[in-house]
């Protein structure tokens, strides 16, 4: 698969310039796939065929990723999940979607969330891949995962995104630790795969723009790590969560409260998968969401 076989098209929303590949039929229902980090809209091409049978789908890069913009000023400012709500809601009128579906995963799954409490009334169904929750708490932080998360506060620094910068070999050595590394197989991730998020991540400012989340949501997090986060009120929206069995450091056993956070849900594990469901197992991430929203 390469890019230039995608129907790649651009929507300016919320003061930026969105990029966004739409496959199938757009009389059908919609489907976005939302992408986490270290990702962008390719993660999904595994699976986009497919659900174009039956869907609108709409992948589009997230603020600071892929060929969306990146634009500049304090992350804390203009990268919040707000602030990506923002941009999906002026996508979803730019495109005139009613009634969408959401799959999302990681990041995507956060600003999800962060939608589902801003305009539930927009959303048919949410289906989630390894879900970061609130309810995970202070086990973010648990002494046996620091290791795990070290990534997260070495994308705050103000050099990081310069250091990775100064080769293409570093690049690729980073994100292909990541893809490999959080994979439950890691040949799942061929070299020419590796190459494909090489080449993302080595366009200007994709390196800073995927960085800035994490600045962006520190304060956030550390609330949640400390326990002093307000619980939000529990997502109405019929929701659909796989996650996989394997996954490294959000284990699945964090999957415990869920119920908490979303009042109608459908849970269950993804057997031999790790972080990337969508991608590790293609074929069960179809019929997943395929049943789920065929259902609704």
């Amino acid at each position: 698969m390469t890019w230039i076989n995608w129907n790649s098209q651009y929507a300016d929303v919320n003061n930026i310039r969105m990029h966004y590949v739409r496959e199938g039929d757009p009389s059908k229902p919609a489907l976005i796939l939302l992408h986490g980090w270290p990702e962008f809209w390719f993660a999904w091409s595994k699976i986009i065929p497919a659900l174009a049978e039956d869907y609108d789908v709409i992948a589009p890069d997230l603020r600071g990723f892929g060929d969306t913009d990146k634009p500049e000023g304090a992350a804390l400012e203009i990268y919040r999940p707000e602030d990506h709500v923002g941009d999906l809601l002026g996508l979803i009128d730019a495109l005139d979607l009613k009634d969408v579906g959401i799959v999302s995963h990681d990041v995507g799954a956060m600003v999800t969330q962060a939608l589902a409490q801003t305009a539930p009334e927009k959303l048919r169904g949410l289906f989630f891949f390894n879900c970061p929750y609130p309810g995970i708490g202070p086990r973010w932080c648990a002494p046996k995962h620091l290791n795990d998360i070290w990534y997260q506060g070495f994308h705050q620094q103000p050099w990081a995104a310069e250091l990775l910068a100064t080769s293409r070999d570093a690049i690729r050595i980073y994100f292909g630790n990541m893809l490999r590394d959080w994979a439950h197989e890691p040949e799942s991730f061929t070299d020419d795969d590796v190459e494909m998020w090489t080449e993302n991540f080595s366009k200007p400012g994709n390196l800073q723009g995927g960085f800035n989340w994490y600045s962006a949501v520190f304060p956030r997090r550390l609330k949640i790590m400390e326990g002093t986060a307000p619980a939000p009120v529990p997502i109405e929206v019929p929701t659909c969560i796989r996650w996989g069995e394997f996954e490294p450091f959000m284990l699945i056993e964090y999957a415990d409260r869920l119920g908490e956070y979303f009042a109608d849900l459908d849970f269950a594990p993804a057997p031999d998968a790790g972080h990337f469901v969508h991608w590790e197992r293609p074929d069960y991430a179809i019929r997943e969401i395929k049943g789920f929203f065929g259902g609704l």
